[in-house]
């Protein structure tokens, strides 16, 4: 039952501080498997003000998935992604999982500052309001996801194309012989981290700006393309 859910675990039911409660963060967390580690974490970044999309793998089994949904019930704030995708480790099927989630945020009634994806083995290091003021001294309005100018050992994820397969029930990611075309926009590509700490005004130009989805259409056959996607869009001038 649900008030036994927030009182077994101590869910956090208020904000500690009033600079928490006018500040609150978007997370996306994507999950396919050990429901006790992910519970563990879900408490660990809790907050009543702060706004949770949870994005579940569509081929986790079935009593995952009720189980999940079952402890999501409990809170108004924490809501399953309205759309799952069949999630490959480094295919372009991670990087909408993100993107899905991203769209329902944006559509949200909590006025979220920023948003921070994880995924169910991640745990965190500091408290909510360590990290607010950490983004609001040193990043305030900007978006935490460093990169590079794409290294030559990396060229050939966007080089050639890549196409999800499943081969006796095990997913991956495997070249094809065909060769992409240059990124769209004579865009240059960055290589960074698939994690980020993004404005909600950088999630609104991701999802309308016409660079950046010809950028994700173009990265629909590339190797784990949520490393170059997030990194390169921030680079654009402006």
């Amino acid at each position: 039952s649900c008030p036994t859910v927030l009182e077994t675990l101590h869910f956090i039911t208020k904000p500690l501080s009033d600079e928490e409660g006018n500040f609150s963060l978007a997370y996306i967390i994507t999950i396919h498997k050990e429901l006790e580690m992910f519970v563990r974490l879900l408490r660990a970044i809790y907050m009543p003000q702060n706004i949770y999309c949870i994005h579940i793998d569509e081929k986790s089994p079935r009593d995952y998935k009720t189980a999940v949904q079952n402890i999501v019930n409990c809170f108004e704030n924490i809501f399953l992604s309205s759309k799952r995708e069949h999630v490959v480790y480094a295919g372009f099927s991670r990087l909408q999982a993100d993107i899905n989630c991203m769209r329902d945020l944006v559509n949200s009634k909590v006025q979220w500052n920023y948003v921070i994806n994880l995924c169910g083995q991640d745990y965190p290091l500091k408290t909510n309001k360590e990290i607010i003021q950490y983004v609001k001294s040193k990043w305030n309005g900007k978006n935490i996801t460093p990169g590079i100018v794409q290294p030559l050992h990396v060229k050939h994820r966007t080089q050639v194309s890549y196409r999800e397969y499943v081969h006796s029930g095990v997913p991956y990611v495997y070249p094809a012989k065909s060769r992409k075309s240059k990124p769209p926009h004579n865009l240059t590509i960055y290589f960074g981290s698939a994690y980020y700490i993004l404005t909600k005004d950088f999630v609104q130009f991701t999802l309308t700006d016409a660079r950046a989805k010809a950028l994700l259409e173009w990265s629909r056959d590339t190797y784990s393309p949520d490393e170059h996607f997030w990194v390169t869009l921030n680079r654009l001038p402006g």
